[in-house]
């Protein structure tokens, strides 16, 4: 098979319209940077996206379409376009065009420098108020969980080295959350500044409640943080306890007590209730996510795999 200098990874999700458009620019772009292929995820689509992926796979050899079985979400879709994917420096991207292919040769061109992951970051984004608040929530979350600093302005888009890619590709964990892989394997990384543009058709498909649906998912995937906070209310909820006593006894001793018993027990069967079910279901939550990952399911199921045929 013919070497792959640049392979572009690319999960495809409600983007029907903007299918023809993201590989005729994507072509346009790469055309003069060597060999390269186009993956396009199609991620389980309610709409006509898997038609028109392969509609482009049938008019260009350089476009593989691949379609899991159902809705995996997209960083499964990523996962499945990295195995897939041949070339040695891999572009991961979304479909939307809000980054816009045009900046893929500086990104490239950085890349050359000795990196081995350049990511872009976006100077402006052009996404609505409503997105752009809760993005910024999501990254502040995720900053205090994983400790590192997590700067909302970088998402997907990037350049990747082939030895980057097949280290994501090793590891084996079923809660997948691209940009926190990218950061745990490490390698020599950078950030170049590129322009955002507004998105042309449709909508994003990450409302609130996918953002806290995928925050609680890396939550529990990634940071054992509920379980020290756990430690912690415990400990504050101790301490209000004792010092709760050291108060009653004192009322005690100054006769102020008419029915001896009566408020400690209630008040300390509220609180210590309310902790126990906390600290259950925080507990429940991780045992949950260790029942699905002694599963050992794959990531991700592919449907089909469309290439272009002579």
């Amino acid at each position: 098979m013919t070497p792959i200098n640049i392979s572009v990874v690319s999960p495809v999700y409600g983007s029907a319209t903007l299918v023809p458009q993201l590989v005729s620019r994507l072509e346009s772009v790469l055309a003069d940077l060597g060999t390269f292929e186009i993956v396009l995820v199609e991620d389980g689509s309610p709409d006509e996206s898997w038609e028109k992926v392969v509609q482009a796979c049938r008019k260009s050899p350089r476009v593989v379409g691949i379609k899991l079985s159902r809705n995996f979400g997209q960083h499964h879709a990523i996962a499945a376009g990295l195995a897939h994917a041949r070339g040695e420096r891999v572009v991961v991207m979304d479909c939307d065009l809000q980054d816009p292919p045009e900046e893929i040769p500086r990104l490239l061109g950085t890349a050359q420098e000795g990196y081995d992951v350049v990511l872009a970051r976006r100077l402006q984004r052009r996404d609505s108020w409503l997105n752009r608040v809760t993005s910024k929530g999501f990254y502040r979350f995720l900053t205090w969980l994983t400790g590192a600093p997590q700067d909302p302005a970088i998402a997907n888009f990037g350049v990747y080295h082939r030895k980057v890619v097949d280290a994501i590709n090793s590891l084996p964990e079923q809660m997948r959350f691209f940009p926190t892989m990218v950061r745990w394997v490490g390698f020599r990384t950078t950030t170049v500044d590129i322009q955002h543009a507004a998105r042309s058709e449709g909508r994003s498909a990450y409302n609130l409640r996918k953002r806290l649906s995928l925050a609680a998912d890396i939550c529990l995937a990634y940071s054992d943080k509920p379980l020290r906070l756990v430690i912690f209310t415990g400990f504050a909820v101790s301490s209000i306890g004792f010092g709760f006593a050291i108060f009653m006894i004192l009322r005690a001793l100054r006769g102020e007590i008419e029915v001896l018993g009566y408020a400690s027990l209630i008040v300390s069967v509220w609180i210590l209730s309310g902790l126990l079910i906390q600290i259950m279901g925080v507990v429940g939550l991780y045992v949950g996510k260790t029942f699905e990952g002694v599963k050992n399911r794959p990531t991700f199921l592919v449907d089909r795999i469309e290439r272009y045929e002579n």
